[in-house]
């Protein structure tokens, strides 16, 4: 079933549910987007977005109560005569017993939050905007390498677990081994988080799985991580030809958001974890604005017109 439920968000963001006996379980919300229904409780519906979570504030909760017994009936009978997902009321503000009464009989569920109207929304959007992304599950290990979002692939077995092992005993921070599930967030920002099953576990060939965070303790975990470097793994081949440089970046795609990415070579006695914590500091530099390979081709570029002046001369 498409969306995600009302119980989920209901616990992530630790709301008080004031429709009683009421199942939230099979209420599912689709959008990210919320509503204030400020021209709805006036008696407007036209254009009415229904799908939307409905936040009530405190101008809303002090119009509806000014309005009288009759008139709140009327009201609230066409608001929640919609196919609503839920109401949430903010600032600690309670429901009047007719809007529960009228919210009980057609099974929209009204909760309540003692956050601010802006803060709860801001963070209400961005909780189901993640919840909501579009996801892909990819074979690979996903590691926080000083900050940044280190995606290890490559074909099974070539050593990517225990490159993420390496890098954990250096004090890096494993989000997830083995299965990745990724999100795309916005059109920047891809997340990437492990199934519950497999949370926090590393399989290593010839030994088993091993639970990273009772070994080395919840320092060396992360729940998730924003994915901004991709590593492939391969086998070395002498035939092959690798950039040496780096003047010009590789992309790799996911959920039509392009990342950066570099194929990595393996051969006996490559230290797989010092090269992966260089490329994530290398890509963080090149983020802040300054570019290794660029200043030694400007460099170049000086020193050979330095030595054409010489000779002009």
């Amino acid at each position: 079933m498409e969306g995600v439920s009302v119980a989920k968000i209901a616990k992530k963001l630790q709301l008080n549910l004031y429709t009683e006996g009421m199942d939230i379980k099979k209420r599912r919300i689709r959008l990210s987007d919320v509503n204030r229904p400020a021209l709805q409780l006036s008696g407007y519906f036209e254009h009415f977005e229904q799908s939307r979570v409905q936040i009530i504030g405190t101008v809303e909760y002090t119009y509806l109560e000014h309005l009288e017994e009759d008139r709140k009936i009327d009201i609230y009978t066409q608001f929640l005569d919609y196919d609503i997902p839920c109401v949430i009321f903010c600032r600690d503000l309670k429901p009047d017993d007719i809007f529960i009464r009228i919210a009980t009989e057609k099974n929209v569920p009204v909760l309540g939050t003692g956050r601010s109207t802006s803060e709860f929304m801001a963070e209400l959007i961005y909780v189901l905007s993640e919840e909501l992304a579009p996801c892909i599950t990819i074979h690979g290990v996903l590691v926080d390498v000083y900050g940044e979002g280190l995606l290890i692939m490559g074909e099974s077995g070539i050593g990517k677990s225990e490159a993420a092992l390496e890098l954990i005993k250096r004090g890096h921070r494993l989000v997830t081994d083995d299965v990745v599930e990724i999100r795309k967030i916005n059109e920047h920002t891809l997340v990437g988080t492990s199934p519950d099953i497999t949370r926090y576990f590393i399989e290593l060939r010839g030994i088993g799985i091993i639970d990273v965070k009772t070994l080395f303790g919840v320092e060396s975990v992360k729940e998730k991580q924003t994915i901004d470097l991709v590593i492939k793994l391969e086998d070395w081949k002498k035939e092959n030809e690798y950039d040496r440089l780096g003047l010009e970046e590789e992309y790799t795609e996911f959920l039509g958001n392009k990342v950066v990415c570099h194929s990595l070579p393996i051969r006996p006695g490559r230290n797989l974890a010092v090269i992966c914590e260089a490329a994530a500091v290398n890509h963080r530099q090149k983020k802040m604005g300054y570019n290794a390979a660029q200043e030694l081709y400007r460099r170049v570029q000086a020193n050979l017109n330095k030595k054409d002046d010489e000779d002009a001369e």
